[in-house]
């Protein structure tokens, strides 16, 4: 062979090398697994002139599993991104004794880790094409050349075979035998393929580990406080379901906020830890449910105290200590201060001064005798202070301890070696009770301080709470009354407006409420009359 008829051989092998080395660098970036499977065929294809092929992994079943089948002639493309199920069985390595098989091509290229070129499956001697001719028959196809690569990871072990049909001349199209030098660039191809996916595999699995090693963090904080228990699946949801109304939509001062899928990871990830530092807080404080609760409810003995205080002025009418229409008086007196503090104990509504008042007059009015013979107030110090809070269940050294789990959220956060795609996990994830105008905690950070992402957060976590079902303290309010209330906060500086625009627009609370409310709350929400709503701009 002369020179000149080299140049062109050359230029060709020349400009497949440029394509392998293209194509290793594209699988590297690929993410996900099925497109990553159907680009390794494609690429084989390419660079060998394979008119089809097929990519086989390895199951657990110790068989080979139909992945990504392609034939340009017959136009059949299954697997990976078709949207067609390849409709047969996985091919075995073994028979039912155990025995390797090997009459089959691919599993013969498996046990024997080695490449198989066969130029023509109708004459080749030693291997059972019987599969390939029935296809053939059926299909008016023919069957000939085969280029079978088996695909190790690094640790040399075989996670897949990558087979090759009816190589083509690349000038006149005629099928012909796969060449030594499509079989060396195959071999390689399915080389780096192979790391490719091992690679990709290892990350998702990494990932998984991760996602279940965070959703473990929250199955003890949920079994902690079975109050809770939702809070760490629907504040994520809530959050995400927010961030991809923003990102689709085109008016308002958001309009260019755009998210990748890497982004979307990310705020995924914080939203499952942004609570992460509870496992610190003590469940009686998580869980309390009334004001004068720790471990059990306290009421019971003030309830005891009345009951003794009211044998006392029964035992005073006994003795003549007392007149009857005094101690009816009193009687009545014990038990409407019973059933007032019985009330006040429960927490669902705001406190007026002269409730205030009522109860420390409650504390001195009654005396009792302690066990030790002592005299004392009816009321202790510490209960006069849980009686009287304004608002809700806790003290202000309660509502401390709770606040604490955001600082404890962000320093074990802060303390993780976070890869780059995950840098801005605790900035997301730390940042959910702050407030627009720098009256949050625990940073007192302002809007302009803040990421899209973690002022969605913040508007998630209230929305939750707002709505949520399973609080000790409260019911679940419906969307109308949690929006009135989300609005109020646009309007006072607590949340973001133009997310609290978009949460509007979009109908965010909508889609929510179809996964996580009862029907009951779910009620026509007139717009018009949310306070701060404004509609969109056309």
């Amino acid at each position: 062979m002369n020179q000149p008829e080299l140049l062109p051989a050359a230029t060709e092998l020349a400009h497949r090398l440029g394509e392998l080395l293209r194509i290793g660098v594209a699988l590297s970036r690929e993410r996900d697994i099925n497109r990553l499977l159907e680009a390794i065929l494609i690429a084989a294809k390419d660079i060998t002139s394979a008119d089809g092929g097929t990519l086989y992994r390895m199951s657990d079943e110790r068989a080979l599993r139909f992945e990504i089948m392609r034939n340009d002639t017959l136009g059949i493309a299954m697997g990976g991104t078709s949207g067609v199920d390849i409709p047969f069985y996985p091919v075995h390595l073994f028979d039912k004794d155990g025995n390797p098989i090997n009459s089959m091509v691919a599993t013969y290229a498996v046990h024997h880790d080695c490449s198989v070129n066969v130029a023509d499956a109708y004459s080749e001697a030693g291997f059972d094409f019987s599969g390939t001719k029935n296809f053939d028959k059926k299909t008016g196809y023919r069957s000939t050349s085969f280029l079978t690569v088996p695909m190790k990871n690094h640790e040399n072990e075989i996670i897949g075979v990558l087979q090759l049909i009816n190589a083509k001349n690349r000038l006149t199209g005629e099928v012909v035998p796969f060449s030594e030098n499509d079989q060396q660039l195959a071999e390689s191809l399915a080389s780096q393929a192979a790391i490719a996916l091992t690679n990709r595999l290892l990350i998702n699995h990494l990932e998984s580990l991760f996602e279940s090693f965070i959703q473990m963090i929250n199955a003890a904080i949920d079994d902690k406080s079975p109050y809770t228990g939702g809070h760490c699946e629907r504040v994520p949801t809530l959050t995400l379901l927010l961030a991809e109304a923003v990102n689709d939509c085109q008016v308002g001062p958001l309009k260019d906020f755009v998210m990748t899928d890497r982004d979307r990871y990310e705020l995924k990830i914080a939203g499952l830890l942004h609570d992460c530092g509870k496992v610190t807080t003590p469940v009686h404080v998580v869980d309390k449910a009334t004001k004068l609760q720790t471990i059990y409810d306290r009421i019971e003995l003030i309830d005891t105290r009345f009951e003794v205080i009211k044998r006392d002025a029964q035992l005073a009418l006994l003795t003549g200590g007392s007149s009857a229409s005094a101690t009816e008086a009193l009687l009545r007196d014990i038990e409407q201060d019973r059933e007032f503090l019985r009330r006040t104990n429960v927490g669902g509504e705001s406190m007026r001064d002269e409730d205030i008042a009522r109860i420390k007059a409650i504390a001195t009015r009654y005396q009792w005798q302690r066990p030790d013979g002592s005299i004392g107030n009816f009321l202790a110090t510490d209960e006069i202070e849980n009686l009287t809070i304004r608002a809700g269940t806790l003290t202000a050294a309660e509502r401390q301890i709770i606040n604490h789990h955001i600082d404890v959220t962000i320093q074990m956060l802060e303390s993780l070696p976070w890869p780059r795609h995950l840098k801005r996990v605790p900035e997301y994830a730390g940042g959910h009770h702050e407030r627009m105008d720098g009256k949050g905690y625990p940073r007192g950070l302002t809007r302009d301080q803040m990421s899209v992402q973690a002022r969605c957060m913040g508007i998630a976590d209230i929305f939750e709470a707002l709505t949520a079902k399973d609080r000790p303290y409260k019911k679940g309010k419906t969307l109308t009354e949690s929006l009135t209330i989300l609005g109020k906060f646009k309007l006072n500086g607590h949340v973001d407006p133009d997310l609290f625009d978009v949460f509007m627009w979009e109908k965010v609370y909508e889609k929510y409420a179809q996964e996580f409310l009862d029907p009951e709350q779910i009620d026509v929400v007139d717009v018009t009359r949310i306070p701060g709503y404004q509609p969109p701009p056309i």
